[in-house]
């Protein structure tokens, strides 16, 4: 079981707190990935099953968030940059590799 860094979960917190404010034609973020922001932004154990699951998303979500980025957008005007915070960003993605790879 591992516990995400207070960065990420103040990453998460973070969209978890733009995404409320906005209109819900505007929200990001399916079931999962709320349910993921918030056990990010609780600090709660993630399962080496969860791990790999967030590294997946996370490694496809990666060129949205990146495209949106690059066009000047924000977390409050991007869906794709939303959900990509609401897992943890790219500091989740480089945590997610240093927990697995130390647990090999």
């Amino acid at each position: 079981m591992a516990v995400a860094p207070d960065n990420i979960r103040k990453i998460a917190q973070r969209a978890l707190d733009v995404r409320e404010k906005l209109p819900p034609s505007r929200r990001a973020g399916t079931l999962v990935g709320l349910a993921r922001a918030n056990q990010l932004a609780k600090g709660e154990n993630l399962s080496n099953e969860t791990l790999v699951r967030m590294r997946s998303y996370l490694l496809r979500a990666k060129k949205n968030y990146r495209e949106a980025k690059a066009q000047g957008k924000t977390r409050e005007n991007s869906k794709a940059i939303l959900a990509y915070e609401l897992w943890g960003s790219t500091p989740a993605l480089n945590w997610v590799n240093k927990v697995l790879k130390d647990k090999q």
